[in-house]
């Protein structure tokens, strides 16, 4: 019997202690300029990079250079980073057509991914991610930006939880700024933002896939009955390949949608207008939200609003990620961050770029 007992005291102490320690995580590639925010997280202890996979290694130096890692963690290949670590995730900050690749490569050796926004290029490729994830039994999650502003929850909070503004009927959604190279992209980032193989569009792909995304969740995983876009090319000395300029419709049962996604923007943003049958939600940036009951015709009372930062792990995506994978976190079913959340965002912008294509509505089978 104290055998027994010393046996899992020993069990409950290592766990314990496996769970204090920062997640193993393994960077692959350094090319999406996102990658500032993983190492700027690091510091705060929920994870540590064990490795990073860069064959250009003049701009891994740079990264060096600036965040103090030593080039000796730095790969070629995720196969030597896999040979010469031991990482229980990988984030993925190359391009989105390489997305499929890291999980081809992650997910039957257990190591859970996170991949910058969007989840893939196509569905073909979301479809084949997801199915190595759940044969593989790995957590795929993807990150967005204004998945960590408390105006996002907020907004949520108000609609589907305290019922504030009465039933959704339309809901609009603004993403972008002046374009990749006017605000000074780098090139390897922007040889790679601007190719439509690549990034799977231009700024319907960078920009339209927020509106998908928080779309997806506050209709609580219903996918929209039909998708209509319009792309135009406002840029064509800067972006001669791909869309610069993007609108999305999307009609729901009882809702409708606009998705605008721009690199033509004055003025970079990422806001919402979600709108009741009482009252309006505005959610201006990261951290101020209006919220206006309707009083008579164009009469309103407006509560407004300055909110904190969200409490870790909910304010950033690698505290997200480590308390994820240690069970600390389950994710709901259309969570922001979640794999069934954005296979839909992918099937949105694959219909939208149809639809574009087309110039016809492009109407979605029913499950």
């Amino acid at each position: 019997m104290k055998t027994i007992l010393l046996l899992f005291s020993l069990w409950i102490t290592f766990n314990s202690t496996a769970q204090d320690q920062p997640l193993q995580v393994g960077v692959i590639g350094l090319t999406h300029t996102h990658v500032h925010w993983i190492f700027g997280s690091e510091p705060n202890g929920d994870i540590k990079i064990a490795g990073i996979v860069e064959p250009n290694k003049v701009l891994a130096q740079k990264y060096a250079d600036q965040y103090k890692f030593s080039m000796d963690i730095v790969y070629d290949t995720m196969e030597e980073l896999v040979s010469n670590t031991t990482i229980e995730a990988v984030t993925a900050f190359g391009t989105i057509y390489d997305h499929l690749e890291v999980v081809k490569f992650a997910a039957p050796k257990g190591i859970h991914v996170m991949v910058e926004k969007p989840l893939a290029v196509s569905l073909e490729h979301a479809k084949e991610m997801e199915a190595l994830a759940t044969q593989h039994n790995i957590h795929l999650l993807t990150n967005y930006e204004t998945t960590w502003y408390p105006t996002t929850h907020k907004a949520y909070e108000l609609t589907k939880e305290k019922d504030a503004i009465g039933e959704i009927r339309k809901i609009i959604v603004r993403d972008g700024h002046k374009g990749p190279k006017k605000i000074g992209v780098n090139s390897e980032f922007l040889e790679w933002l601007t190719d439509p193989k690549e990034n799977g569009g231009g700024a319907i792909t960078d920009f339209g896939c927020y509106g998908a995304n928080i779309l997806t969740w506050l209709m609580e995983g219903k996918r929209p009955n039909s998708v209509t876009a319009i792309t135009q090319q406002l840029q064509p000395e800067n972006n001669p390949k791909v869309d610069d300029e993007s609108i999305i419709l999307l009609q729901y049962d009882k809702t409708v949608a606009i998705i605008q996604g721009s690199w033509n923007w004055p003025i970079g943003r990422k806001d919402m207008e979600i709108y009741g049958l009482h009252g309006v939600i505005y959610a201006d940036n990261r951290h101020d939200l209006r919220v206006r009951i309707s009083e008579g015709y164009d009469g309103y009372d407006e509560q407004v609003l300055k909110l904190e930062e969200r409490k870790t792990p909910f304010n950033d995506p690698f505290a997200l990620l480590s308390a994820v994978v240690k069970n600390e976190v389950q994710l709901h079913k259309f969570d922001l961050n979640s794999l069934e959340n954005n296979m839909i965002v992918v099937e949105i912008l694959d219909a939208a770029k149809e639809s574009a294509r087309l110039n016809k509505t492009i109407y979605l089978k029913k499950e």
